[in-house]
């Protein structure tokens, strides 16, 4: 950590979640902003901290123009930091809102262009044998020339076989397909499905599937 904090001053937190903590940086050397994602790895199973240095291996190993880009990493026994790309116009689910709040609609050609870059990062992952499980809108960033990344593969399974499937319930209900309801196992075709979703919410600005409880939610996605 000592090392991080002298390659990169932190300038604000920007999110929390179970297990740590996404930073805005600036890199000391370059003058240039990043994310650096902190992983707390005290209290973790074993599996877990196998979970987090998984997601530090598949981002090293992903290159995609359409694909948050993986800078570096710092390691403590306590704590892993990794260090991303800062995507600076926010995510979709941000522009969504906006566009509700302001009560207009994106344009069609502005989806087109999106959802093509979209399809093309998810294309990319799967034909590494990588399934994201949780893809939706606020995954998915701008850069200042509008251009689409793909991000936040914390809970992304590599197949190590292309037709294996991965078991464990993850996900956002709202972009959940029929087989994660029901706890059947994952395919490549669980990320189309959420696809189609996002797709629908950036056409019209809402869920392709709504209901007062998540029980419910789920009843309609299955059927």
């Amino acid at each position: 950590e000592k090392q991080y904090k002298h390659d990169y001053e932190e300038i604000q937190c920007i999110g929390r979640g179970n297990y740590g903590a996404a930073y805005l940086v600036l890199h000391r050397g370059e003058k240039k902003r990043y994310i650096a994602k902190k992983v707390m790895l005290s209290g973790l199973k074993i599996k877990e901290k196998e979970g987090a240095m998984l997601e530090v291996n598949l981002l090293k190993n992903l290159d995609h123009p359409n694909i948050v880009t993986y800078k570096q990493s710092y390691f403590t026994l306590d704590l892993l930091i990794i260090i991303m790309e800062y995507c600076e116009v926010g995510d979709l689910s941000y522009h969504i809102k906006r566009k509700i709040k302001n009560d207009s609609f994106f344009e069609e050609t502005e989806i087109f262009y999106w959802f093509i870059q979209i399809c093309l990062a998810v294309e990319y992952v799967h034909s590494r044998r990588v399934i994201h499980r949780d893809l939706k809108a606020s995954n998915i960033f701008l850069t200042g020339t509008l251009t689409i990344k793909l991000g936040d593969f914390g809970i992304s399974k590599v197949l190590e076989k292309s037709n294996a499937a991965a078991m464990t319930v993850v996900g956002t209900p709202y972009y959940m397909s029929p087989e994660a309801c029901q706890s059947q196992p994952y395919t490549a075709k669980s990320d189309v499905w959420s696809l189609g979703i996002i797709l629908y919410e950036l056409c019209t600005l809402k869920h392709a599937f709504v209901a007062d409880n998540l029980l419910g939610l789920v009843f309609k996605i299955v059927q």
